[in-house]
């Protein structure tokens, strides 16, 4: 099966009463405009996934944060996750010591810090599967137990 791939920035930091937040945007296009979502797009021809994910970082929240501090979470191929097509995602995840303050552009209606729990509470929080995407990262991190 030929896919479209994209990659997404999972991006996690503690507030100020040490709650594990993660970055998010609301998304301004359909599919799922106006749902939660994270930092991601396509891939561009030739571009390195890893990159991909920092680029639309930067490109979507404003934070710019080299690749190479980006750690890959996986891969997430599953039949109809986005209504689009047959759309392959590269996570990829890293704990930031500060919780900058993200400036929406690009894609992105707005970002904000989401705190995870009310993520992992709501099965309906995010737009495609991000929800999964998130809890994963997460549990990767060690910042909550594997769900």
């Amino acid at each position: 099966m030929d896919y479209i791939d994209t990659a997404d920035a999972v991006m996690f930091a503690y507030d100020y009463q040490h709650t594990v937040r993660v970055l998010t945007i609301l998304r301004r296009w359909d599919p799922y405009q106006g749902r939660r979502a994270l930092p991601g797009g396509h891939v561009d021809p030739g571009e390195d996934t890893r990159v991909a994910a920092a680029r639309e970082l930067a490109e979507e929240t404003s934070l710019i944060l080299p690749d190479e501090a980006l750690t890959q979470v996986g891969v997430y191929n599953a039949p109809g996750r986005d209504p689009r097509g047959p759309y392959r995602t590269f996570a990829y995840t890293a704990l930031l010591p500060t919780m900058p303050k993200p400036v929406a552009a690009d894609d992105a209606a707005a970002a904000e810090w989401t705190p995870v729990l009310l993520i992992r509470a709501d099965v309906d929080s995010m737009a495609f599967d991000h929800r999964a995407i998130v809890l994963d990262a997460a549990a990767a991190l060690g910042l909550i137990r594997a769900v």
